[in-house]
């Protein structure tokens, strides 16, 4: 329920106002809440079709459908003037998968989009540098201790697109990936995708976590 999800929420030491910055919602239980929401007129058909090629109704075989998100924690993407065009889902208990985004959409192309470069923008007159990290929870609880131009792919591997976006904002990248085995993996094929990228004036830093820790709670511990 509601309580459950901001007790999670809380938890993981975020308070209000990041959530409210950042427009942290909940999806409750259910397979029909939001086909529910849509009311009942002459344009219910119409909406209910640009709820599922906006990827937040999924159409079964025999035509019905159903809510994508439940029972999750749910985090608005938004893009560089700050329109929501995707969600991502976190389950705050122990089903899977952890993590549910938003499919491609029209306006929505994963391999393109960062998670919290908006908010890193508004935050920051000039971004000296961006830090990029692996999820959701972890560029909110940067923000939470005061690191406010952290950045996260959504659910993909690190693109060149993403490379490019970045290096259009600021001239440096630090990669702080988890600290296991799997962190390291993706720093190393991350390491590969930015070559092209590279040119002059053009920095990239990795910056290894010991093992076990993520920025989330190494950040809290400290």
């Amino acid at each position: 329920n509601k309580k459950q999800a901001i007790d999670y929420l809380k938890s993981r030491g975020l308070s209000g106002e990041v959530c409210r910055d950042f427009g942290i919602g909940y999806a409750p239980p259910g397979w029909d809440n939001l086909l529910k929401a849509v009311e009942d007129n002459d344009q219910r058909k119409q909406r209910i079709t640009l709820l599922e090629t906006a990827g937040m109704l999924v159409k079964k075989e025999n035509g019905d459908f159903y809510d994508r998100f439940r029972e999750r924690i749910i985090f608005p993407i938004r893009d560089n003037r700050g329109r929501v065009i995707a969600f991502g889902g976190r389950v705050f208990n122990d089903d899977k998968p952890k993590y549910l985004n938003s499919p491609e959409t029209p306006v929505f192309h994963k391999q393109r989009e960062l998670y919290g470069l908006f908010e890193a923008r508004k935050a920051n007159r000039q971004l000296d540098y961006l830090l990029l990290v692996e999820g959701y929870m972890d560029v909110v609880s940067l923000v939470q201790y005061g690191i406010n131009n952290a950045v996260a792919t959504l659910g993909t591997a690190s693109s060149i697109y993403h490379l490019e976006k970045i290096f259009r904002h600021c001239s440096k990248l630090v990669v702080c990936f988890d600290g296991d085995a799997a962190g390291k993996k993706a720093a190393s094929r991350l390491l590969e995708t930015a070559l092209p990228a590279m040119s002059d004036g053009r920095e990239i830093c990795f910056l290894f976590l010991p093992d076990g820790e993520d920025p989330d709670t190494y950040v809290r511990d400290k």
